[in-house]
């Protein structure tokens, strides 16, 4: 097996970034027109930033007004409105979900793909992968594309301002990286572009884990004291380029199965991605037996930066055994990276491991 390692063509991340949209659009060769799919919070913040910087560079635009679900409905409708104005290029502008939307109506269009996240909740911005859901809210499927974003910008003047919860859920996402990584590099299986890992993404998703460890809780005292600092700066990388590269080229495991699983429970939906992979990842260090340091860390990390430890932080209070079996179930679907763990997992195995993680992370 050939080994792959997928990035995106540039990378730019500062305090007001966007300010300079329009000068990397130019520079990477493209004039437009660029359709900007917005969530109705990146146009509040950033309409005005966007006139500026595309009018500058002489490149026309239009904004279609995210729908608020990456489904396959509204993935048409960005289709519809960048083909009706003959786009070249799709910019996603928002959280992971508008982006994840984005990229794939450029995919099918077979046009440039420009990921501006407003927030560092998800790594979402530098994959190509999106996880496309259910209008119910439930995970429908995993979509992998062609090519990664032809540019990530990320203007961290527009994410330090975020709310706190928010910055918090990419650290659960982000916390996945490194296990999940390290599962599929040394179960040698394919990572989410089809090869083996190489040493340099599992290098990534490590440093992804230590720049966690070491800059969340300064990063997240820097946002409540409104004073943007170097640790910020750096967990905002971690969470979105280190976590990004991490996962894409080494591989997903149990964590990302289990946030899969977890969104059959309604009660769940209200809950961001990263924080029910982050219970993923207590379930999967239980499912894979590791050490109890391991665990303490986690967990201590977890508690630190406010990210759930068992399923009460998720809005599941008293579940039933045919609960905790229907999550195993969809965690164990056909074609779902839990398969990837280096054992046989099947839906009761999930579900007695989530009910231990709940119990361990309750106490």
């Amino acid at each position: 097996m050939l080994s792959v390692f997928s990035a995106p063509g540039r990378y730019v991340q500062g305090a007001d970034a966007t300010q300079s949209l329009g000068a990397e659009l130019k520079n990477l060769g493209f004039d437009g027109p660029v359709l900007i799919v917005a969530s109705n919070n990146a146009q509040r913040l950033l309409s005005a930033t966007w006139k500026a910087t595309l009018s500058h560079s002489g490149i026309s635009y239009m904004i279609h007004s995210f729908g608020g679900e990456c489904s396959a409905e509204e993935i048409l409708k960005i289709q519809s409105s960048a083909a009706g104005a003959s786009c070249n290029v799709i910019i996603g502008a928002g959280g992971g979900k508008v982006i994840d939307a984005a990229r794939a109506a450029a995919a099918a269009l077979n046009i440039a793909f420009v990921s501006t996240p407003t927030l560092a909740s998800s790594d979402a911005p530098c994959s190509a992968l999106s996880v496309i859901y259910n209008l119910d809210g439930s995970v429908s499927e995993y979509r992998i594309h062609r090519r990664n974003p032809d540019l990530v910008l990320v203007d961290t003047s527009i994410i330090a301002n975020a709310p706190e919860r928010l910055i918090v859920a990419g650290m659960g996402d982000a916390l996945a990286t490194w296990f999940e990584a390290r599962t599929c590099a040394a179960g040698k299986v394919k990572n989410m572009r089809g090869g083996a890992s190489t040493r340099s993404a599992l290098a990534l998703a490590e440093l992804c884990y230590k720049t966690l460890l070491t800059d969340g809780i300064p990063a997240i005292q820097s946002i409540r004291q409104k004073k943007p600092n170097d640790s910020l700066e750096r967990l905002i990388e971690a969470n979105t380029l280190l976590s990004g590269l991490g996962f894409e080229s080494s591989g997903l495991a149990a964590a990302h199965a289990v946030h899969n699983g977890l969104t059959v429970m309604p009660q769940t939906h209200e809950y961001y991605h990263g924080e029910k992979v982050a219970f993923g990842v207590i379930t999967q260090l239980v499912l894979e037996g590791a050490p109890k340091y391991e665990m303490t860390e986690v967990l201590q990390f977890a508690r630190n930066v406010g990210l759930p430890t068992n399923l009460r932080g998720l809005g599941i209070f008293n579940p039933t055994a045919r609960d905790l079996l229907a999550i195993g179930e969809r965690t164990c679907a056909p074609g779902e990276t839990i398969h990837n763990e280096p054992f046989a997992v099947e839906p009761s195995m999930i579900a007695d491991a989530i009910a231990m993680a709940d119990s361990i992370g309750s106490a």
